[in-house]
């Protein structure tokens, strides 16, 4: 019997962070095992040890040794949520310099489906660079979800966050019909 498809959450340092539980409980429900990968300041924002006796997997944000085991199964797919301004533009300019970036970067050559779920004030998003690592993002067929970016300063939009539409753009993409 093959096991469950396996997910990878991508969480990074933003004040809806906290809410990740609401993604994992979804895709449990559509039948993914999840992990959780956090960029290293998105530790910061969710609650490790509900996510842990949530997924069952410890949370992963840096590499591991050469000699230690893998933490998670291999990623069926990929969900960033909520992702930032900079990793965004760090991801689509290829640089790769924590766990979450380099899993970002490797998952377009090894053709593992990836959508993301972006966070972040008008101004940020008023950046060209934004705009320009959104192009390329879709470039390399990774799904984009809609949201309408908060004021600076000001926060908010944790009630307007749709975790669920990481999986329905997952659903959506060919291969995956959970």
């Amino acid at each position: 019997m093959p096991s469950k498809p396996f997910l990878y959450v991508v969480v990074c340092a933003s004040g809806v962070a906290s809410g990740v539980g609401k993604l994992i409980t979804s895709a449990q429900a559509q039948n993914w095992g999840v992990g959780v990968v956090a960029t290293p300041q998105g530790l910061g924002f969710i609650d490790a040890d509900a996510v842990v006796e949530q997924t069952g997997y410890p949370i992963r944000s840096a590499w591991r040794g050469a000699r230690d085991p893998l933490p998670f199964p291999p990623a069926d797919a990929i969900a960033v949520a909520p992702a930032t301004f900079n990793t965004i533009n760090k991801w689509a300019a290829g640089v790769s310099d924590t766990l979450a970036l380099g899993i970002l970067c490797e998952a377009y050559g090894l053709g593992i489906p990836t959508a993301v779920l972006p966070y972040l004030n008008s101004a940020q998003a008023a950046h060209p660079a934004y705009r320009q690592s959104l192009d390329r993002l879709r470039e390399m067929s990774v799904l984009i979800g809609e949201y309408e970016p908060h004021r600076p300063k000001a926060g908010g939009g944790a009630d307007r966050f749709r975790w669920e539409e990481a999986l329905e753009l997952l659903r959506s993409s060919a291969g995956l019909t959970r």
